[in-house]
Order: C-alpha cells, then structure tokens, then sequence
C-alpha cells in the first residue's frame, strides 16, 4: 500500500522528480565511469609490461631502473657492459633476453636501441604483442620504427626521414647520418607509442665519430665505411629477461644482484610497479573524491527538493493523517520516495554508463590505448549503488522529520 502511495506521489510531481531522478543518474554515471577509468588506468598501468620476468640494469633503484628501461623517464646511472649482457644471456634459466640502448632522442621522444628480439617478446595488457601496423620492422641499418604518439604528434609517415639527437634535450644532432621510418607500431597505450625505435647497431653507427659526448674533429666517417664496421656495442642500458620457468626466477635475480664483475640490479617488474603505483596513487584518490563530491552534490539537491515540496504537500500530509495514517507512515512514505529516486536514478546510471561504454570503448582504445572492459558490474559498483541508495534515505530524514512534526500539528487545518 505505502509502496504504491509513494509511486502515485512520485508521479504527481513527474517534472521535478524527473530531473531530481536524472541529477542522480548523472552523478552515479559518473561516479562509475570514473572508477572505470581508475581500475582500467591500473590495469593498464599494471600491463605496461607483461611476460617479461626480470629487467636487469646498472645497480640503483627497482623504481628507478623501471622508470628508464620501461616509461622511458630520467637516466640510467651506468650501463651494463657488453660481456656481463653475454655472461647473463648465457644462462641456462634464461628463455630469451633483449638488450635495451637509450641515451638519444628525437625531439621531445626518446629513441631506444635493441633488437628484434623486442617486437618478438615484448608483451602488454596481459600477453598482447606489439603490431607494426604500416610500414615493417627493421630490416635496415638506419630503419627506425616509431610508435603511435610519435606519427601522430610530428605528422610521420613511413618513408619519412628522422634525425636523432645526441643525448636528450640536446641541440646537437647526428644529422650526418639520418634514419627512415620503417614502420609504426600500432597504439599500445604504454610508453612504446612514445618511442623511436633503432638498432643496437645503429646506435653505435651514430656514435662513431663521435667522443666523450663530442663529435671528433674532422671529416664524418662515410656511411658505406660504417656498413662494413662491427657495430657491436661496448656496453647496453638494461635488459628485459623471459624465464624457461618461473620457479628460477629469484635464483638468477640473485645471481645478478651478487655479480662479481660489475654492480647489477634485476627487480621484478610486477614489484617495481607495485611499488611505483604507491607514488602516483595520490591521482587515484583524488579522482574518487571528485567523483563522490558530485554523488553528494547530487543528494543535497534531492533533498533540497523534498524540503521546498513539503510546504505544497501540507494538505496532502494533513489528509492523510485524517485517512487514519500515522505520523511514522508520513515519515516513512518521504524516505521511500527518497529512496525509490535514488534507485531509479542509479539504474538509469547504470544504463547510461554501460551505453556509453558500448559506444566510446573502441574510440578510446584506439585513441588512448586505454582498454575499458565492458562486463557483468563487479560486487563493487553493487556495493556503490546500494550506499547510494542508503544515502539518499539518510539524506531524506531530514526532510521527513519536518513533515511528522508538520503532520501532528496541522491536522486539516494548513496554517497560512
């Protein structure tokens, strides 16, 4: 019977329930589709890099040494020889191992030396591999392969020609030697969009004529002359490591950390994540009180609108009250009109939500490489809309103790 009451009331006011109803489920929707964003960011976040077992690289921080060789921020404090990189890849545990050379951009993007080795086994988003979607790999000595964010920010296309500088931020160039674009990688959404990929021996190509971070006097060396140089590199940056079984993973990184020959560090880059996830984490929170500010904002409006109806509902309360209701029943019915709103408006929430994300999850991958899941809602969005809900009759009883007191003093007399 209330029940019914309270649905008849709520569509006797249609309009401004309506838009109390549509504050809410926009709130809601956003609430949820900022939580999307946050645990898809995590997740994302987590799957910058995947299936690799160990990075190894000159001994420092595990944030660090991931902040280099995988995000491509800040610079490595030394580099790994190139006979400790072959005493470590000649392990038995060890499955497969990329070198990794950085030091040198191109313009505002960092450029990278390693081997095809890395489009083979680099993986993210949960075992996904890198795709070259125009243009191939590196088949030249001065091919370089760029990733989405750098063809798309500079207007790069294959065929196009790149000079990389020297060093990073640099105004000097190795403009003696330029490369191609040989390929682009498709979007990833990690720090490989935002990469210029060469060779190992490209890297050392460029530096030929070059010492102690100077270009030697005198004529550049010839390219052709170059073509026919062992262009072995002296030393890498780091290296990414793949394991033939996960079981031995802590005996080589131990085996690294104690190296005799030269300080090493090999972190885990599940841990290393972890960890620099507690540092950024703050954005995280940040986002989640926006979003519950707006639920709030939204709440107070409904309440504001069951108090500014309460005066135009008097006879209805006092007629009530004549109809044998009591005042518990009065209170009662507003919070179950409170109540009914919010449910409403969460559903629709939900529905708004779940549209969107049928609409925008291709855009955004593509765009962003941020991978949204559309899926059955997890028991803590459920959990959301059920506190939602609870608030919303929180929030009511205000409201709904002035209409008792109201109820029990009127009578069917309405006070003007």
């Amino acid at each position: 019977m209330i029940l019914r009451l309270a649905f008849a009331s709520l569509m006797a006011r249609a309009l401004t329930v309506g838009m109390t109803i549509l504050a809410i489920a926009l709130s809601v929707a956003l609430f949820l589709a900022v939580e999307k964003v946050r645990t898809g960011a995590k997740a994302s976040f987590a799957d910058t890099i995947s299936g690799t077992d160990l990075i190894v690289g000159a001994r420092s921080g595990s944030v660090q040494l991931l902040l280099y060789s995988v995000f491509r921020i800040g610079n490595a404090t030394n580099n790994i020889s190139w006979q400790s990189y072959r005493d470590i890849a000649g392990r038995d545990e060890i499955d497969w191992i990329v070198p990794i050379s950085l030091g040198d951009s191109h313009r505002q993007f960092r450029v990278m030396g390693t081997t095809s080795g890395f489009f083979e086994h680099y993986r993210y988003r949960g075992g996904r591999m890198l795709e070259i979607g125009q243009g191939h790999g590196l088949d030249d000595l001065y091919d370089a392969v760029i990733g989405a964010e750098v063809a798309a920010t500079l207007g790069y296309d294959v065929g196009d020609p790149i000079i990389v500088s020297h060093g990073v931020a640099s105004f000097t160039h190795h403009d003696d030697q330029p490369f191609r674009v040989a390929g682009i990688v498709e979007r990833t959404g990690t720090p490989v969009d935002r990469t210029v990929i060469v060779s190992l021996e490209a890297i050392e190509a460029i530096h030929v004529d070059w010492q102690t971070g100077a270009r030697t006097p005198g004529a550049p060396t010839p390219v052709d002359d170059i073509r026919q140089m062992d262009l072995t590199p002296d030393a890498i940056t780091a290296a990414l490591i793949g394991m033939n079984s996960r079981l031995q993973i802590f005996g080589l990184q131990r085996w690294i950390n104690t190296y005799p020959e030269e300080p090493l560090l090999a972190i885990l880059p599940g841990v290393a994540l972890q960890e620099l996830w507690q540092i950024v984490g703050i954005a995280e929170r940040a986002l989640i009180g926006v979003s519950v500010m707006v639920v709030v904002t939204a709440l107070l409006g409904m309440m504001a609108m069951i108090f500014s109806s309460l005066d135009e509902r008097r006879r209805e309360m006092a007629i009530w009250r004549a109809m044998g209701a009591r005042p518990v029943t009065i209170l009662g019915l507003l919070v179950l009109e409170a109540a009914l709103m919010a449910a409403l408006g969460a559903a629709l929430g939900m529905v708004i939500l779940y549209g969107g994300l049928v609409v925008a999850q291709p855009w955004i991958d593509a765009a962003y490489g941020l991978w949204l899941p559309i899926s059955v809602p997890s028991a803590r969005e459920l959990v959301v809309l059920a506190l939602v809900i609870g608030a919303a009759a929180l929030a009511s009883l205000l409201p709904a103790l002035r209409a008792y007191r109201l109820s029990l003093a009127d009578g069917m007399m309405v006070r003007t």
